[in-house]
């Protein structure tokens, strides 16, 4: 039986765009069952994280940010439009909040249609690979499809799951998990029970892989 590997991820997060390349190459490499929890945005969980009083935290990305994207020689473009509604002058957010509710939720369930690590890359590199408008036409649809999904059905079963909370309460045990396996942050991959946060950190993901036998082999 293949080890398994559970994906912490965030639709807004430019750190888990930039791990989702690493992602499924760790899936091609290795003999291992990944599965894609969603959580929310900090934005959105911890609406302080992100504040005039702590400017320092959206400087540092806004310089970070950038040079991953060249070292890694990825598309550096803030979204547009961005998945969580805030003024990134003031940082108030937004009460209304279009759609990264939607965006999480699509996670949960690509993920129960076993192509959770699929959606969560070919999403991540539509918003923030430079698609301007991402949310509108056929964009999204066509992510889908690359990620062998259709979109139109995971509408569906979001829509049908609305009233009892069911997508919502996923979130919320995949936010509680996380915290269990003793982060907070994303990306976040947790494997044998031990964390393994930032992107910049699978690599020592797939050494331990590699120690523990799990390279594919043929």
């Amino acid at each position: 039986m293949s080890a398994s590997i559970d994906v912490y991820f965030s639709f807004r997060s430019p750190y888990s765009y930039l791990a989702a390349p690493q992602l499924l190459q760790l899936a091609d490499a290795f003999d291992v069952e990944m599965a894609l929890r969603p959580v929310l945005p900090l934005a959105i969980r911890q609406p302080d994280f992100f504040s005039p009083e702590n400017a320092k935290r959206a400087r540092y990305i806004s310089i970070d940010f950038p040079r991953r994207c060249a070292m890694l020689g990825m598309v550096c473009k803030w979204p547009s439009p961005d998945p969580v509604v805030q003024d990134l002058d003031s940082f108030e957010i937004a009460a209304e909040q279009p759609f990264i509710h939607q965006l999480s939720s699509l996670g949960v369930e690509a993920n129960r249609r076993g192509r959770g690590v699929d959606f969560a890359y070919e999403a991540s590199q539509l918003i923030f690979g430079g698609t301007k408008d991402w949310d509108k036409g056929d964009h999204m649809a066509q992510a889908c499809a690359r990620a062998g999904l259709d979109l139109s059905a995971m509408e569906r079963a979001v829509d049908a799951g609305r009233e009892q909370g069911d997508h919502a309460s996923a979130l919320e045990a995949n936010q509680s998990a996380l915290e269990a396996a003793g982060h907070w942050g994303v990306p976040t991959c947790v494997y044998k029970g031990a964390p393994f946060f930032g992107e910049d950190r699978i690599e020592t993901l797939r050494w331990q892989l590699t120690k523990d036998g799990l390279a594919k082999t043929g």
